[in-house]
């Protein structure tokens, strides 16, 4: 049976709370270093959250704040994030191989807003 989304070997609440903590800390910074499968879960969920900030209402905001619990993080991807993204229509993340880390080989990424 298929899942729509991979399990990253956490139950569910760690999951959820690490995939809101690195989208969060992605539109801090801009640009995040993680997993190669962590990277693919958080780009989808990023994806999203831009095209919701992009209707730019009331509305969309309490959607993006009901993910995010950060107030400071939902104002930039309001105020400077999406606007960037206004004529775009898709397609606001990169994702950069890095190679194997040390330690345990897993395929490294950076994901960062184009």
């Amino acid at each position: 049976m298929k899942v729509g989304y991979q399990k990253l070997g956490l139950n569910t609440g760690h999951r959820k709370a690490m995939l809101r903590n690195l989208v969060a800390s992605l539109f801090r910074h801009e640009r995040i270093n993680t997993t190669e499968a962590r990277a693919k879960e958080v780009k989808s969920i990023a994806e999203k959250l831009v095209t919701t900030a992009k209707q730019g209402d009331l509305a969309a905001r309490r959607r993006v704040l009901a993910y995010l619990y950060e107030e400071e993080v939902v104002k930039k991807l309001f105020d400077t994030i999406a606007p960037k993204y206004a004529e775009r229509p898709g397609g606001y993340t990169r994702v950069i191989k890095v190679g194997p880390r040390r330690g345990d080989a897993a395929e490294m990424v950076i994901l960062e807003l184009v």
